[in-house]
């Protein structure tokens, strides 16, 4: 059957569809929110300050940075998930929202209630060693490991982040059984590996280096695919245990179903501020990868993070209640 429709309803009609695209147009036309999971100050609240202070350049609209800190890092997220979709909540996040999620019970889902915007940052890990143990290579730890089951112990920055679930990843690729001491921070890890309270840990390169170079230390790994520039000599963990690759990344998102203008918007001009070459050589040095991806790259990597890291936790039994 044919629909016929008036002229008037034909005006009617087209104006419905004008209106939704010149709002996306002219955006951002007010303050934006990017909510922060965690405390000002550290490596997440400095990158969420820097995206928010170039978008401010660019388009002249205060974009405010909002810290939500606790519950595991679940609290930010689900403001966010239940945001909105207009642009004007945005989240800058650690993986840990993926992890978080992977690991407890969470009211959102981290990949149906957010549309990714970009990658900001990647930043690998080292794998450090208190200097008694004796290991100097991953493999010697993997061996050491098996000699002596459960009682290798490693340290993270908590129940449930990336730094647990990085060592239990290497567990079960290389089919072996330590034990996890999580303390409150990666301040608190570090004097437990230097003290030998703990045997070992992944530690970030820029904090990590100093003490390695002062002995306090041992660095045999790192956690990415390849070798970084700024520590050449220090093997990727995938040399011996293929599969293993942890990053810690930083990135940007909005609750899901944002317009595609303002994702596409929001992307440009994110990436552009963190492939400044300035910036960029800057991270580098320290370890840190600037990435500035596409969303549609970014989406399907946090979906294969996810997947991943329910996988580990499937594995070693790790489910949290809360």
């Amino acid at each position: 059957m044919r629909i016929t429709t008036t002229p008037l309803q034909r005006a009617l009609i087209a104006a419905l569809l004008i209106v939704p695209a010149s709002a996306t147009a002219a955006y951002p036309e007010r303050p934006v929110r990017i909510i922060v999971p965690v405390s000002a100050g550290g490596g997440v609240d400095a990158l969420a300050r820097l995206i928010g202070q170039h978008y401010n350049a660019v388009w002249g609209q205060p974009f405010i940075i909002d810290n939500r800190p606790g519950a595991g890092g679940s609290i930010g997220p689900e403001l966010v998930a239940r945001s909105s979709p207009d642009g004007y909540t945005l989240m800058v996040s650690s993986s840990s929202y993926i992890t978080n999620a992977a690991i407890r019970s969470v009211r959102y889902d981290p990949i149906a209630d957010f549309q990714p915007i970009t990658k900001l940052t990647t930043n690998p890990y080292i794998i450090v060693v208190t200097p008694s143990l004796p290991v100097k290579t991953v493999s010697d730890l993997i061996n050491l490991a098996k000699a002596k089951p459960d009682t290798i112990t490693y340290a993270s920055s908590g129940t449930g982040g990336v730094l647990h679930l990085g060592g239990e990843l290497l567990a079960t690729l290389a089919g072996i059984k330590m034990t996890h001491v999580p303390y409150k921070g990666v301040a608190d890890g570090y004097p437990a590996v230097i003290s030998g309270q703990v045997n070992w840990m992944l530690g970030s390169p820029i904090s990590a280096q100093p003490l390695m170079k002062a002995g306090r230390m041992r660095g045999i790994a790192v956690t990415s695919e390849k070798r970084l520039k700024a520590l050449p000599d220090l093997p990727a963990i995938g040399e011996t245990v293929p599969g293993y690759e942890v990053s810690a990344w930083f990135g940007l998102f909005a609750p899901a179903k944002l317009p595609a203008p303002i994702i596409e918007k929001l992307y440009k001009e994110a990436s552009k501020a963190v492939t400044e070459p300035t910036l960029a050589a800057k991270m580098e040095a320290g370890g840190t990868e600037t990435v500035g991806n596409t969303p549609r790259e970014f989406t399907q990597q946090a979906k294969v993070e996810f997947d991943k890291w329910r996988n580990v936790v499937k594995k070693a039994n790790l489910k949290l209640e809360n």
